[in-house]
């Protein structure tokens, strides 16, 4: 086992929400378990870095970017059981929220590519129902 499979206890998450006015960034992911899906960028916590570290890496890391103001968004659990109903995956997602600074993002090694997605047209990417959810928090902190 990786680790990450059949955890002895939940695994941190970390997603980022950058926004810019009408759409927020996404990518596709290039690995499984959840490859050629959309979903906010991010990944795991690293043991010795706050939340806020870890955000900030994950984000450079699969987008080439560097935000400001990072503000804590939301959060969410994505738990996933075998056939057996044993747990497979646990994570406890924590979402910040920023805003896009202007400077093009670039696909990392975890990305197959980056779209700026119209917020109105959330649904063409088949997010995970707790993405689009802390995208309208991300929204609503920021009055967008």
């Amino acid at each position: 086992m990786s680790g990450r499979e059949y955890p002895a206890r939940p695994l941190v998450g970390i997603g980022i929400v950058v926004l810019r006015p009408g759409a927020v960034l996404l990518g596709r992911r290039a690995h499984p378990p959840a490859e050629g899906l959309w979903s906010l960028p991010g990944g795991g916590q690293k043991l010795g870095e706050t939340a806020e570290q870890a955000a900030r890496r994950e984000l450079a890391e699969e987008t080439g970017l560097t935000v400001g103001r990072l503000r804590l968004a939301g959060h969410a659990d994505s738990i996933h059981t075998d056939t057996a109903g044993t747990i497979r995956f646990h994570y406890t997602i924590l979402d910040f929220a920023a805003l896009w600074r202007g400077e093009p993002p670039r696909a990392g090694a975890d990305l197959a590519e980056l779209a700026w997605a119209d917020l109105d047209r959330l649904a063409d990417f088949a997010l995970w129902s707790e993405a689009v959810r802390v995208v309208g928090q991300a929204r609503e902190i920021f009055g967008l």
